[in-house]
């Protein structure tokens, strides 16, 4: 199976000689970030019905499990990536009206 690359990922592969191996003593430290940032915790949440009949909904048609949507919700609210689509669609209709 042949992998294909996106842009960044091309241009990184075109500039590979540019890059140098990093120290043994500092990929430790990277590392050690990294599996501290992937690190979960269980937490317990109370939810109305209605709200978890309709994430399990969503998740369901999404093919996921409803905490991995619920979880990856909180994750792309607190890295601000998280999109209302009202506002989306606000900011569209001003600009056509200017």
């Amino acid at each position: 199976m042949k992998i294909k690359l996106d842009k960044y990922e091309a241009d990184i592969e075109r500039n590979i000689s540019q890059y140098s191996s990093v120290q043994e003593s500092k990929k430790k430290i990277i590392e050690n970030v990294i599996s501290k940032a992937n690190e979960t915790k269980s937490i317990s949440l109370r939810l109305k019905n209605f709200d978890l009949d309709q994430l399990k909904q969503r998740a369901k048609a999404e093919g996921l499990p409803y905490q991995t949507l619920l979880s990856s919700i909180v994750h792309k609210f607190v890295t601000d990536q998280l999109v209302d689509k009202r506002s989306i669609v606000k900011s569209i209709e001003l600009l056509k009206a200017s």
